[in-house]
């Protein structure tokens, strides 16, 4: 899977203390990748835009 093009941005869920990073790159077409910030190079997990959001709307939102 080519993700080259992918605009990364840290999740609003993350949490940035500690380096606890997730970012999101929502921008491409019926995929959307995650990845730990920490490791930019590393493995990335790839949903289909409806299970990214059925798990978003599942995780609870911590301030």
């Amino acid at each position: 899977m080519d993700l080259s093009k992918a605009r990364w941005r840290k999740s609003s869920r993350s949490n940035s203390a500690g380096g606890n990073c997730v970012e999101v790159a929502d921008n491409l077409t019926g995929v959307v990748g995650v990845r730990d910030s920490k490791d930019p190079t590393g493995p990335v997990l790839v949903f289909g835009p409806a299970a990214w959001r059925t798990f978003v709307a599942a995780v609870p939102a911590h301030n």
